[in-house]
């Protein structure tokens, strides 16, 4: 597939703070890329780098094969849509539009359609005229979003874009992107929620220490580092006879656990063993590696303040 934005050995730092340390990042055509990375890791460092908020002092970022630096022209094929709501709350939902519209290059012409169908995209349309102060804060976020692509970018930069909203408008908030995404964009999303950049996400790359360290599909992921063996724990009325079976170990809490690469093809004997030996199963409970496994057992589990 094409690359549409890449990155390739970025370097800065902040006084005696190193940022980034050669990170390398590629986004390709129709993907859905999440950077995920520690705090301090250089994840917003490089973000705003690639939005020409922050200068690099090293390295190289293209977008649709063009340099970015000091390239105003291919910019304009970048939308952003920040972490901060990034609304005027006195303008109305529609003026706010026009508003983000006319900075952000839409021509005069074309700005009254724009406007309208993000109204329509956002579920907004029976509030374009009400001040956006009184919009709860799943609103503020869709008209966040359409305010940062009214120009139909080629690359969209999500920061947290699902951040603070109630369950019902971050599901609206993904169907706004996959939409988005089927019209021909590709989305570069940073977020801290790991379940939902598993779900969404085609690729994820996990930045550390100022460099991208993995990258690949989650079950790429999954294979070059924690594997895929499921943990299955058993909870026992009655404790084996002769002695916990082979393969199995007790925990704590006097459970059983057992790691098994498929629960359909092994659940059934293991089960049988466990009843040969004496012991009579309440309750068992199957632990699927997830996306936060990974993460942690890349970057460990101290705490980044």
């Amino acid at each position: 597939m094409t690359n549409v934005l890449e990155i390739r050995g970025a370097t800065k730092s902040f006084g005696d703070v190193q940022a980034l340390a050669g990170a390398s990042l590629s986004l390709q055509a129709g993907e859905w890329l999440a950077l995920l990375g520690p705090n301090g890791a250089g994840k917003t460092t490089l973000v705003r780098a690639i939005a020409g908020r922050v200068r690099l002092d090293g390295g190289e970022t293209t977008l649709l094969g063009r340099s970015l630096v000091g390239n105003g022209a291919s910019r304009r094929q970048l939308g952003i849509v920040p972490q901060e709501v990034a609304l005027f709350p006195l303008l109305t939902a529609a003026e706010n539009l026009r508003a983000w519209g006319t900075l952000c290059g839409v021509e005069a012409g074309d700005l009254a359609e724009r406007v309208e169908w993000a109204l329509g995209w956002t579920a907004l349309g029976d509030r374009s005229s009400e001040p956006v102060e009184g919009f709860s804060g799943g609103m503020k976020r869709r008209l966040n979003l359409a305010c940062g692509v009214l120009h139909r970018p080629r690359v969209v930069l999500l920061d947290e874009p699902t951040a603070g909203v109630d369950p019902q408008s971050r599901e609206r908030i993904w169907e706004m992107l996959e939409e988005l995404r089927s019209q021909g964009a590709s989305l570069l999303l940073t977020t801290h929620q790991l379940d939902e950049a598993q779900q969404v996400a085609d690729r994820i790359a996990i930045i550390d220490q100022g460099r991208v360290i993995e990258e690949g599909t989650f079950a790429e992921l999954l294979k070059r580092t924690v594997g895929a063996e499921r943990r299955v724990r058993f909870t026992l009325a009655r404790q084996p006879t002769a002695g916990v079976p082979e393969g199995f170990e007790r925990l704590e809490d006097g459970r059983l656990e057992l790691r098994v690469e498929s629960v359909t093809q092994e659940l059934e004997h293991s089960l049988r063993r466990l009843r040969e030996a004496g012991c009579e199963i309440v309750d068992l409970e199957i632990e699927v590696p997830s996306l936060q496994t990974v993460f942690l057992h890349l970057t460990g589990k101290d705490l980044r303040e």
